[in-house]
């Protein structure tokens, strides 16, 4: 029964259905393709790329090499190498006298240094008697 202001669901022309082949073609294949062309200008991109970093590498070091080149003087008037240095000067031992007014400032030092706890206090006095023994000693250590 129709009612006059709808139309008859089963009098209306049926849509033609696509073929199901074509659709799952195009599902399986339009994606594919899209990956494809994707793969191939990223590919394309890179190749350029590189070849153009390649040419700016090559132009640059042709540049500075001919800056080089006008820059620096002919080969024939170049300037002598740097002179090395002169050696060093090899100084005498101290005397024994000079060693022991070494030893003296050092003790001196050291008493001049204010422990803050008493293993600090009882390391000084270690080293101060060191440098007492080796100052009164008749031949020093020889250090140099």
């Amino acid at each position: 029964m129709a009612t006059p202001g709808k139309p008859d669901p089963a009098a209306a022309p049926p849509k033609a259905p696509q073929p199901a082949a074509k659709g799952a073609l195009m599902r399986r294949v339009f994606p594919f393709l899209l990956a494809t062309n994707v793969f191939i200008g990223v590919y394309v991109f890179a190749k350029t790329y590189k070849r153009d970093q390649d040419k700016k590498i090559a132009q640059t070091a042709a540049a500075a090499a001919a800056v080089e080149a006008l820059s620096s003087p002919p080969a024939a008037i170049t300037k002598p190498a740097e002179p090395t240095p002169p050696p060093k000067k090899v100084l005498a031992p101290p005397s024994e006298d000079e060693q022991r007014q070494v030893y003296k400032w050092m003790l001196e030092e050291k008493r001049k240094i204010k422990p803050r706890n008493t293993a600090e206090k009882n390391k000084l006095n270690e080293e101060k008697a060191l440098l007492k023994e080796i100052i009164r000693a008749e031949s020093l250590p020889r250090l140099w």
